[in-house]
């Protein structure tokens, strides 16, 4: 039997696996949450010719249909068809207070309080809505600390809000870079950035986990560090949320952000969530941007022309959100609190490790660029194939496997612990296999 070798911080005992799919199949037998898959439609038209079903590994980019999604909207349309306005009230699920039906499930998946969460917008507004409040420069601390391979979203963002303010982002943000020949970065190397920096440092941004190495952050060390130098701490979770166990609260970030529509599964262009730690729940001098939906609740239909926001995450609120969305997103948290982010997670690193032991074995045609050490990773595997990446993931397709790719030559290829099997990593692994053999 062939072995990997795999411990986290928890010392937890190495997987042992062995290249077989008849393995595979005994590890999905005797999964606990392999019957969560059922409640997800898999895409039939990108199975391969004459299969089944196809090998979907994009879930973080985007996540499969719940089945009970379609019901929960429908029930909106039934609901808007029979009622009219009175929905708002009268709805089997009323629309006024529709957001908080979400409230508690998100807290519980991102290790929050519930009034420090709340479900709104999209994930960029979001972050700017955030920058508002938590980036506010001085002439001479007014730096924000991001990592260089940042989501383009995100690098976008920061830029202009350095600009909004008056700074060049060429001498306002520090990009965090990995060391020569190193794909990923050192957090030893994070922290002393930061205290290089620290007088002039405003915001510490990071992606919970790089959308392109696939790298998690130590979070909770780093927050640390930037609060010891004067600096606000923020995330965007995009691949963090539904992907790995977090505990904002614990680790005193002061925002965080996040979309729906990845590990989330709540539909393309899904809403976004945001976490304000409750440490600042009650700081109504912060600068925020407006809206009637973060007013007093209670006092909202008065229609008082002076803002009182509500504490907590949802003073930050501009409108009442799309009820649609909503049903979607309620629908996938109904799965997340039924298995729970420790046991998914703990999925996770299991297939994964399954995952990366198998690559390992086709020698000379692939790299896996993501960290072994599964504390520092979660699902995604980002991954270097010899040859040309994009005319490989097309060939990927026609075999019924769908990754991704992104610039300038990674593969992701992401075993999700809600629906992904072991089967289905080693029909992947088959595929590469084959194809290794063919150059």
């Amino acid at each position: 039997m062939d072995s990997l070798k795999v411990k986290n911080e928890s010392n937890q005992m190495p997987y042992q696996f062995e290249n077989s799919l008849e393995f595979a199949k005994s590890l999905d037998q005797g999964d606990q949450l392999s019957h969560i898959r059922e409640q997800f439609i898999l895409p039939s038209d990108l199975a391969a010719s004459g299969g089944s079903s196809c090998v979907y590994l994009a879930g973080n980019s985007l996540g499969l249909q719940p089945r009970k999604a379609k019901e929960y909207i429908n029930a909106e349309l039934e609901d808007w068809a029979k009622l009219g306005v009175e929905g708002h009230l009268h709805a089997r699920h009323a629309w006024l207070p529709y957001h908080e039906f979400v409230t508690d499930m998100s807290a519980r998946l991102v290790g929050a309080k519930p009034s420090e969460v709340v479900v709104m917008n999209t994930l960029t507004v979001n972050l700017h809505l955030m920058m508002v409040s938590f980036y506010r420069p001085t002439k001479e601390r007014y730096k924000i600390v991001v990592e260089k391979n940042a989501f383009p979203s995100d690098q976008y963002a920061v830029a202009s809000q350095a600009s909004f303010h008056g700074f060049d982002p060429a001498t306002a943000i520090i990009e965090l870079t990995p060391r020569p020949g190193a794909d990923t970065l050192a957090t030893e190397d994070i922290l002393a950035t930061l205290k290089q920096h620290g007088g002039e440092v405003a915001l510490v941004l990071l992606g919970n986990v790089n959308y392109l190495t696939g790298q998690a952050f130590e979070v909770e060390k780093i927050a640390a560090e930037a609060h010891a130098q004067g600096a606000q701490f923020g995330l965007n979770l995009a691949h963090g949320a539904g992907n790995l166990e977090l505990k904002l609260h614990d680790w005193q970030v002061d925002f965080a952000v996040w979309c729906s529509y990845k590990y989330l599964n709540a539909g393309p262009g899904g809403l976004s969530g945001c976490f304000v730690h409750e440490k600042h729940g009650h700081s109504f001098d912060l600068p925020r941007f407006a809206g009637w939906w973060g007013h007093n609740k209670e006092e909202r239909f008065k229609m008082a022309p002076v803002f009182d926001p509500m504490p907590g995450a949802e003073g930050w609120q501009l409108s009442n959100p799309p009820i649609f969305q909503l049903a979607a997103l309620r629908a996938s948290l109904e799965l997340f609190d039924q298995a729970t982010m420790p046991k998914l997670r703990q999925r996770g690193d299991k297939l994964t490790a399954f995952m990366e032991y198998l690559l390992n074995s086709v020698e000379g045609f692939c790299s896996i660029i993501t960290p072994s050490d599964i504390a520092q990773r979660g699902s995604q595997l980002s991954i270097r194939f010899k040859g040309d990446g994009k005319e490989l993931l097309e060939q990927f397709k026609q075999k019924g496997v769908v990754c991704d790719f992104r610039e300038p030559d990674i593969i992701r290829a992401t075993p999700t612990a809600m629906y992904n099997t072991f089967e289905d990593v080693y029909r992947f692994y088959e595929v590469v296999k084959n194809f290794a053999g063919q150059k």
